[in-house]
Order: structure tokens, then sequence, then C-alpha cells
């Protein structure tokens, strides 16, 4: 862990409960003394604590200093993803936010099931979990449109992943791009997208939605 999430992180003195209370206390075993780095990934600082305190179920921290430091890729990378099962999605999110994407907008597409209902609060808590672990100062942002009209309408300047699409081997140019679900794109879709920038991935090997995902933010940010 390289530090622990608060949206508290600043304040003077900060009482520790529950499962941050838990995790400290009991998985990492700190101990009355020992300093702890906070974030509360809204402003640019880590703000070290001292532990002053520690009872059966709570703990009281103080804050000693805080630093200036910024964690985060040096390029800006959109993802557009069609929904696909929550399952897939709340495991991926974690590389997602360690590589480094900036936002990642969810959209139903004709393949997608609407019975897939994505929780914001579930993700996002995967997300600052993620960043806890990789020390990145920030998480990834998330938003979700409903159809393909709102999101073209918002975002004129997506490039399409499609593996019927030109060929390209390398993707660092690319700032905002989108995925389909599993079984592609309809037909419909593509119609819809004859007027667009399409590329493919230099394979012939069929990818897995989450694999496309993951493969495409690692050729940009990594």
């Amino acid at each position: 862990m390289q530090f622990l999430y608060d949206k508290r992180a600043g304040e003077n003195g900060i009482e520790i409960k529950d499962d941050s209370y838990r995790y400290l206390f009991r998985v990492k075993r700190y101990k009355k003394g020992e300093k702890i780095a906070l974030r509360n990934l809204e402003d640019e600082y880590i703000y070290f604590y001292k532990i002053e305190d520690v009872n059966k179920k709570s703990a009281y921290i103080l804050l000693l200093e805080k630093e200036r430091k910024i964690v985060k890729p040096k390029k800006e990378f959109h993802l557009v993803w069609c929904v696909v099962d929550p399952k897939v999605v709340e495991k991926t999110i974690p590389f997602l936010n360690e590589i480094g994407v900036k936002k990642i907008t969810f959209v139903y597409c004709d393949r997608s099931q609407k019975s897939f209902k994505l929780k914001y609060d579930k993700l996002r808590k995967i997300a600052i979990n993620s960043s806890q672990q990789c020390g990145r100062s920030t998480i990834v942002q998330m938003e979700f449109i409903d159809t393909l009209s709102e999101l073209f309408e918002k975002y004129n300047d997506i490039v399409i992943v499609d593996f019927d699409g030109k060929k390209k081997t390398n993707f660092s140019d690319l700032r905002r791009v989108m995925v389909g679900c599993e079984g592609g794109f309809s037909e419909n879709e593509r119609e819809f997208f004859k007027d667009k920038d399409i590329i493919g991935f230099d394979s012939d090997m069929i990818l897995k939605s989450e694999t496309a995902i993951i493969g495409i933010s690692a050729k940009v940010l990594l």
C-alpha cells in the first residue's frame, strides 16, 4: 500500500475506524507511534500522519506534514467501452487505473445485455483500492451514456476499434478509443460507423473485449 485513501486527509486529526482500521492494524499490523501516508484523491498532496492512539475498534492519527506529489500518466487517454458483464468490468478496472487511463465512458451497444447494470460506487471503490496500491494520485474517471447517438453527440473524435478496420501497429497517437462488447459490433452499428475512423489490431486473433481494452491502453500509455 502506497497510501491510505480518506476523504478527510489534510485535517489535523482523524479517527480511523471500520475497514480502514482493520486494514491498518489487523492486516498491516501498524503500531502506535508509526507514520502512515494518506490521500484524499482530490488535491495533489500526500499527507503524513503519526499514529497517536490505538484501541480495540479505532485509532487516532495526527497530521505531521504534507508533500505535493503528483503521480499520473504523461498522456491523457479516454476509453469508450460498450457495456459487458459487470464482473468483467470489476476485474478490469484495477488494470486500467494502474496503466493510467484518465476516463472510461460506458455505453450500451446492440450486443450489450440490457440486464447488465454497472454500479458506480462499487467501481469507484475498486479504483480507489487500485490507486492505494499503485500510488496514483487520482482515480480513473467514469461516466455512463445510454446510446451511441448521445455518445457521438458529446464526443465527435472517437476512433473505433473493430477487427475489420485497417490494421494499426502504432497506437501512441490515440486519445479517445471505443471498444465493443462480446460479439463485436452489429451490422447496424457498423453502418453507423461508416464515416468514422476505424482501426484494428495487427493480428488475426480475436480478442475478448477486456483483452482489447487492456491491450490498447498499454500500447498508448506504457
